[in-house]
């Protein structure tokens, strides 16, 4: 007996400023780009991929992913990964592996923004960002700091989340 034929995604190109993006809220500040996923090219295997930008002197909460691997690949600027409790400095060509369980979070220096690529297998942080942030087009102006939703705690459990910090200021 024969498999059936797999079917194929299709191929996609997407500019510099191409996908949705959004200003994210305390205490990350800066913004993301949700540029591809398996659902818009139609992609065998599961993912979610983008960039985060964080605001200079700011920090992206202490979280776990339960049911997800994560990939980060640092662009531009340099910061710290705090990966179960320990700090490893970011600079431009690093990597890191996460894996589901593994409690992260990222901090950018007091000087200047850290910008990283991040992939998410099987996908969803990019319905994450969108939930929690306001939509941006690129060039504009940073808006003010805001708060995340009132309802962040659900939006975290229906989207890619297993655990995150309840607090405001840096993971400890």
């Amino acid at each position: 007996m024969m498999d059936a034929p797999v079917q194929a995604g299709r191929s996609v190109v997407v500019g510099p400023d191409g996908g949705d993006s959004f200003w994210q809220p305390v205490p990350a500040n800066g913004f993301v780009r949700c540029i591809l996923n398996s659902a818009a090219v139609g992609a065998q295997a599961p993912f979610s991929m983008g960039t985060q930008t964080v605001a200079p002197g700011a920090f992206v909460r202490e979280h776990a992913h339960d049911a997800h691997d994560e990939l980060i690949y640092v662009l531009d600027g340099t910061g710290t990964v705090r990966l179960d409790g320990e700090d490893h400095a970011l600079a431009p060509g690093a990597a890191v592996y996460l894996a589901a369980n593994s409690r992260h979070s990222f901090h950018a220096p007091p000087d200047a923004p850290l910008t990283y690529l991040w992939m998410l297998m099987p996908g969803g942080l990019d319905t994450f960002f969108a939930a929690i942030g306001r939509p941006r087009t690129p060039g504009e102006p940073a808006p003010a700091p805001f708060p995340r939703p009132d309802d962040v705690a659900e939006i975290e459990r229906r989207t890619v989340f297993g655990w995150t910090a309840q607090t405001q200021g840096p993971a400890s």
